[in-house]
């Protein structure tokens, strides 16, 4: 089974020898995360934290062509909106909001939660159940408008 540094590492060379300077530059920088982290960790990246290296190169992407849409830069913004569709071929398929809804109702009642208190909860078993295929801040909006219908 190859690792996801080496899965990286040999879509570095194939990107060379396209000569895809974008995709190349893009999984370089993804390559440099997940060695800082190997090194970080002195182990190999297993698949859920590299998932979470991935997300967080596209949420920096995404913030940045925000940043470069409000100062007019549209032809940089579109360059980040280039590189996050790269690093978002390398999740897995999002799961639907509809069936997330659905597990988060299931996993309110069995537990009996409501109120406030129970997003902790609801967060921490949505995000070990749904790991790399939904967002933090998507479970947490559906879990409050669920919380919110409950009272």
């Amino acid at each position: 089974m190859t690792t996801p540094q080496q899965m990286i590492e040999r879509q570095v060379r194939e990107a060379l020898k396209a000569g895809d300077q974008e995709r190349l530059a893009t999984l370089r920088m993804l390559l440099s995360a997940i060695n800082n982290e190997r090194i970080r960790t002195g182990a190999e990246v297993e698949e859920e934290t590299f998932w979470s290296l991935v997300r967080k190169g596209i949420k920096q992407r995404h913030e940045s062509s925000e940043q470069y849409r409000a100062g007019q830069r549209d032809d940089l913004a579109d360059k980040e909106d280039r590189e996050a569709a790269i690093l978002e071929a390398y999740l897995p398929p999002a799961v639907d909001e509809a069936e997330l809804s659905q597990a988060i109702r299931s996993f309110v009642a069995a537990s009996d939660l409501s109120g406030p208190q129970a997003i902790g909860p609801i967060m921490q078993a949505m995000m070990a159940r749904y790991s790399g295929r939904a967002d933090g801040s998507t479970i947490n909006r559906l879990a409050r408008q669920i919380l919110d219908q409950e009272d």
